[in-house]
């Protein structure tokens, strides 16, 4: 691949046909790794503290952003971060490395405030399921049943391959967001970039109603998912089996409680 000249570049021209040296991206990938590091520390020691239960486990909003907030951060941080790499080669190479970690964190903010912004909604489709489970334990199949084939349907879909495509090869609107006014671009950037990716995967975070929002193993599991579906080469396929794999489970789960450990009483974290 040839060298990102001047569309990444914000006021000074840099010379054509030079790559920033690879040193001088190593800030950038530290600080993702350790982000998200530090993410999954948090989020495996709440979940192991709270358990899988049906609803939002009587957390109030503000808790429950908090946490997701971290969960997004550990499972999605690992599959952004080619992308804000990419974006950090195209910051100006007269900028130091404390600039380049300062704006590579702006993109990576507005990256998690699209992934709270949908935190929203999944907070009130958990409430919603819970209040009904309560009401009718029964009905935890039929949500189960919903979850798994929205989420197959989606994996199977056209849009889900047009947000995926963007997220696999995001370099020609990463030089569309260059003509950005200077202002806050990287977090313009973060947040639009985000919003093909909450496009790209929110389905599959709906499966974390009936397998349970807490729950390390489907966290792991999603994650690993996520990762494979952006950076591998044959993502797109894998997107597709898995989106078959729950129309399935969809079917198995009303004669299948071990699918379902979210829509039941609180249990240990699987």
């Amino acid at each position: 691949m040839g060298a990102i000249q001047r569309p990444f570049t914000d006021d000074r021209p840099s010379r054509p046909g030079v790559l920033l040296p690879a040193r001088e991206l190593a800030v950038a990938w530290a600080l993702i790794v350790l982000i998200a590091a530090l993410a999954w520390v948090l989020t495996v020691g709440q979940a192991l503290d709270m358990g899988i239960g049906p609803g939002t486990l009587g957390m109030a909003l503000p808790l429950f952003l908090v946490l997701w907030l971290a969960m997004m951060a550990a499972m999605m941080l690992p599959s952004v971060a080619p992308v804000a790499v990419t974006w950090a080669k195209g910051i100006a190479r007269q900028s130091g490395g404390a600039t380049r970690a300062l704006r590579t964190t702006e993109f990576l903010v507005g990256y998690l405030v699209a992934w709270t912004m949908f935190g929203l909604l999944a907070y009130g489709a958990l409430a919603l399921t819970g209040d009904l489970v309560d009401r009718d334990p029964a009905a935890g199949e039929w949500i189960g049943v919903a979850a798994f084939a929205l989420a197959g349907l989606y994996q199977l879909g056209p849009l889900k391959s047009v947000c995926l495509r963007h997220c696999r090869s995001p370099l020609a609107q990463l030089m569309h967001y260059a003509s950005y006014r200077p202002r806050m671009r990287d977090l313009r950037v973060g947040l639009h970039h985000g919003a093909y990716c909450v496009g790209c995967c929110w389905a599959l975070m709906v499966v974390l109603i009936p397998l349970g929002v807490m729950n390390i193993a489907a966290m792991a599991g999603l994650a690993a998912l996520i990762f494979l579906e952006k950076l591998w080469y044959r993502g797109p396929r894998l997107a597709r089996v898995a989106g078959v794999a729950f129309l399935v489970l969809a079917v198995l789960a009303p004669f299948q409680d071990w699918l379902l450990p979210g829509l039941r009483t609180s249990t240990t974290p699987m």
